[in-house]
């Protein structure tokens, strides 16, 4: 039988953690390890427990769910921890702010259950929770606007066709929008996105996307 994914909670309202454990425990892959009230406790609780991932709220008391989330990214010993940002706030500057805090995806609170379900199974493989409609208009015009393109060194590392298939990630295709774009099969896109990634040395693809904008390697509107 596969290991069950272990989330933590965190959130400072107990009737929505509770809410959210109820449709958690009724999965028979998913259990919850652990439940937060502030970001503080969630990063003590994060180091303690090496949860798969962790339901992060933005708005909390002592330390916000970002600030928080940067904590457990920047932490070497919970690298295969992935955080998911909940908040009731649909609106582009908190998905933004998500990502650029290490975050590998973001629902709204008002999600429905399956949703929240698959997107936690989509984060605890490594994959990204990043719809392809979100990551055209959001990082494209957030990233663009953030601060002046930076080259990377480590792009260097990349062959032409690895920095070919960044560069569709960055425009937000799935590995199987990208294998028929370049006409591969989907396992071999999925096979560079990975040595990209590891190239890169960045936790999933969220990340990957953000750097995609942030060197410059693509602008946006670059595909239309």
């Amino acid at each position: 039988m596969a290991a069950r994914i272990s989330v933590l909670l965190a959130d400072d309202q107990k009737l929505v953690r509770a809410g959210f454990r109820s449709i958690l425990e009724d999965e028979d892959d998913i259990e919850v390890v652990g439940e937060a009230s502030t970001g503080t406790e969630a990063v003590a609780l994060a180091r303690q427990l090496r949860p798969d991932v962790v339901l992060m709220d933005i708005r909390m008391p002592e330390e916000d769910g970002l600030a928080a989330t940067r904590r457990i990214v920047a932490d070497e010993r919970l690298a295969g921890v992935r955080v998911v940002i909940l908040t009731t706030f649909d609106v582009d500057d908190y998905v933004y702010g998500a990502l650029r805090a290490g975050a590998s995806g973001f629902l709204v609170k008002d999600t429905e259950p399956m949703e929240l379900l698959h997107g936690i199974r989509v984060c605890a493989r490594g994959d990204a929770l990043i719809a392809p409609a979100v990551t055209r208009r959001l990082i494209a015009e957030f990233a663009g606007r953030a601060r002046q393109p930076d080259p990377s060194p480590r792009l260097g590392a990349l062959t032409e066709r690895e920095r070919e298939v960044m560069g569709l990630v960055g425009a937000g295709l799935t590995n199987d929008e990208i294998a028929r774009r370049l006409v591969l099969s989907p396992a071999t896109a999925k096979t560079h996105v990975s040595r990209i990634m590891t190239k890169l040395d960045v936790r999933d693809r969220a990340q990957l996307v953000i750097l995609a904008y942030e060197t410059g390697m693509i602008t946006p509107g670059w595909m239309s």
